[in-house]
């Protein structure tokens, strides 16, 4: 089996009557009639470009070593962004297609390639940002969700310094924690709950809030700085009781590292289709493992990389929870073709149909095109 060709597809998605949400798909062709599709998350106006360069190292070759041919484009990128950014997150789209693709060259799901499956379904948490938090919450729960994340930092909070500091006033502090107070009390206790910082503050106004949280029980707390500095994250972490979580500004294992050998956090979210894909976030989910850190995956993507990612958080003991960043889209189900809905009762139930499980709804995506706009190119 070779590869022939790879076309790419790049849609803004209409929800609400407005253009929202940019998907970025990549297809895979073989000679024996099959493809697989994958896609990638953040990247910029290059993606394509990169895409197609990395294309030309995958013509001629077998689409089942997918390690092998993911490890042989990235370093030949040693020099052009290899270890993290727009070329990692490029080269993601092309690993999760040719996974989809040698599953269906073998009959399988991926899930099944990749080691087995620990659990049948999937577990979800609703990613809430600033919504009204008890008709959220008893919205989500009423679906079957039993976890639930909420915004907290507020670039525009009138007691702020300014614009550019990100330390916190007592005002800002004081009123700030009184709102995840409010979201803990509509959630109620039962619920799993995470609330995010986007790795706005400085180390102290971290902490601060770290500590000020300890007896909401959270899930986790986000971020609560920028991802560049270890050793700061390591000191927030090792100061509360508060469990900390972060990585999905974190590319490939090696991006891990540090985080996990100084057990730096207490919980990791790397990107899937961002960070390196299905295969590396595996070895990073199974190096997180070594230190009992549970793995939590940040997902911001539309429904086919969603059900990838489950793939992945299938076939590894220390999964905790996946995010579902697309609550309010109506649009979200429309992306993919499955035979049963994607979620169910708050989760992911994983099929035994080969390679990923889902197609895109190719129909929907063509009709978000301008007319006569082919969708791959």
């Amino acid at each position: 089996m070779k590869i022939t060709d790879v076309k790419t597809a790049e849609v803004r998605v209409q929800a609400n009557g407005q253009p929202r949400y940019l998907y970025h798909y990549v297809r895979i062709h073989a000679d024996e009639g099959i493809y697989g599709t994958g896609e990638a998350s953040h990247v910029d106006g290059g993606w394509r470009g990169s895409t197609q360069s990395m294309a030309a190292q995958l013509i001629g070759k077998d689409p089942r070593d997918v390690d092998a041919l993911f490890e042989g484009i990235r370093r030949s990128y040693i020099f052009r962004g290899g270890m993290s950014g727009l070329a990692i997150s490029a080269l993601t789209g092309l690993e999760v297609a040719l996974w989809d693709l040698a599953g269906k060259a073998q009959g399988t799901p991926v899930y099944r390639l990749l080691g087995g499956k620990f659990r049948d379904r999937v577990r979800l948490y609703v990613d809430s940002a600033h919504s009204d938090y008890k008709r959220r919450a008893e919205d989500a729960r009423a679906k079957g969700f039993n976890a639930i994340k909420f915004d907290l930092d507020d670039p525009g909070h009138p007691e702020k310094l300014d614009p550019w500091n990100w330390s916190v006033t007592p005002a800002e502090l004081a009123d700030l924690v009184d709102q995840a107070h409010q979201i803990r009390e509509a959630v109620g206790p039962q619920m799993d709950l995470a609330i995010d910082l986007h790795g706005r503050y400085d180390a102290t106004a971290g902490m601060k809030f770290a500590h000020a949280l300890e007896g909401l029980n959270l899930m986790w707390l986000e971020e609560p700085v920028p991802p560049e500095n270890i050793d700061a994250l390591k000191r927030i972490t090792d100061s509360t009781r508060t469990p900390i979580c972060a990585g999905e500004n974190a590319y490939l294992r090696y991006g891990f590292r540090d985080m996990l050998e100084q057990q730096a956090v207490d919980i990791i979210m790397p990107d899937i289709s961002k960070c390196g894909g299905l295969s590396e976030c595996r070895k990073i989910a199974n190096m997180a493992e070594t230190y009992y850190i549970p793995f939590a995956p940040h997902n911001n993507s539309s429904a086919l990389s969603t059900v990838a990612d489950a793939h992945v958080c299938a076939s590894v003991p220390n999964f905790l929870a996946l995010e579902f960043h697309r609550y309010d889209d109506p649009t979200w189900s429309e992306v993919v073709l499955s035979d049963e809905p994607v979620i169910q009762e708050g989760h992911i139930v994983l099929s035994e149909k080969p390679g990923l499980g889902v197609e895109l709804n190719e129909a929907f995506l063509q009709s978000m095109l301008e007319d006569g706009e082919p969708l791959w190119q």
